[in-house]
């Protein structure tokens, strides 16, 4: 087992506290069923944070958001330590259990990389990338992103990127852009499972400007994946605040 916090940017640190910086926290573990077993569980954790060039107010509701939402936790005050020890601890327990009560040996794996992604202007984009595989014919990969205030620490919803109204129109649009950008022939774009394509809350923001994400089952069959689509700035104008 490894457990260990990384620093990402001393440069930077050692320049001045307005610079922006972070560190991860990681936490590896793999652990056989049993004696002489091959059927393991496998956890990896990498989780971004900030340390520093936010007020420290600012820096702290950051990090809470990342926790809240990297864990999926009900409660949003938690410390990212303690959090990340008591779920890998909740984890190992529930493996063991679960295949004990089965009666039989699987292996599982819990993947999570959270991390920054380039800033665009005003705003820190953030990703939560999890996999998670507890036996069958396939696990399941989620990309969840966040996107902050970067003064303030605040989370940013879509209500606060649009005027109100914008759902209807930016649905037509978001239909639209999916469908031109599949990369799969006509017999699975038909598959598409359309009435869900909607402004769902998971996005982020570049140059290129505001990208959707969809999970695995959320919009389309497994096979799908995770759907993207991207709207131009351009595009968006009309419906943005």
């Amino acid at each position: 087992m490894k457990k260990f916090l990384l620093p990402l940017a001393v440069l930077a640190m050692l320049t001045g506290c307005n610079h922006f910086t972070t560190e991860v926290y990681q936490d590896n573990l793999t652990m056989a069923i049993c004696e002489d077993c091959e059927d393991s569980l496998t956890f990896n954790l990498s989780v971004e944070y900030v340390t520093g060039g936010m007020s420290a107010d600012a820096m702290d509701l950051l990090n809470r958001y990342i926790v809240y939402n990297a864990f999926d936790l009900e409660e949003f005050d938690a410390p990212l330590v303690e959090t990340a020890e008591y779920y890998r601890e909740g984890l190992t327990e529930y493996y063991l259990n679960e295949c004990a009560e089965a009666g039989m040996t699987s292996s599982w794996e819990d993947d999570t990389d959270a991390y920054f992604l380039p800033d665009w202007k005003g705003w820190k984009n953030y990703l939560i990338r999890y996999y998670s595989y507890r036996g069958g014919a396939h696990g399941i990969q989620t990309e969840s992103y966040l996107v902050f205030n970067a003064k303030t620490g605040e989370l940013i919803k879509e209500p606060d990127l649009f005027k109100e109204g914008y759902e209807e129109p930016v649905t037509e649009m978001l239909r639209l852009c999916i469908k031109d950008s599949l990369p799969f022939d006509e017999e699975m774009t038909e598959m598409l499972w359309l009435d869900n394509v909607v402004p769902n809350g998971n996005f982020f923001l570049d140059k290129e400007g505001i990208t959707w994400s969809y999970q695995p089952y959320e919009v389309g069959p497994y096979a799908l994946g995770i759907v993207t689509a991207t709207l131009s700035w351009d595009d968006l104008k009309p419906y943005l605040l």
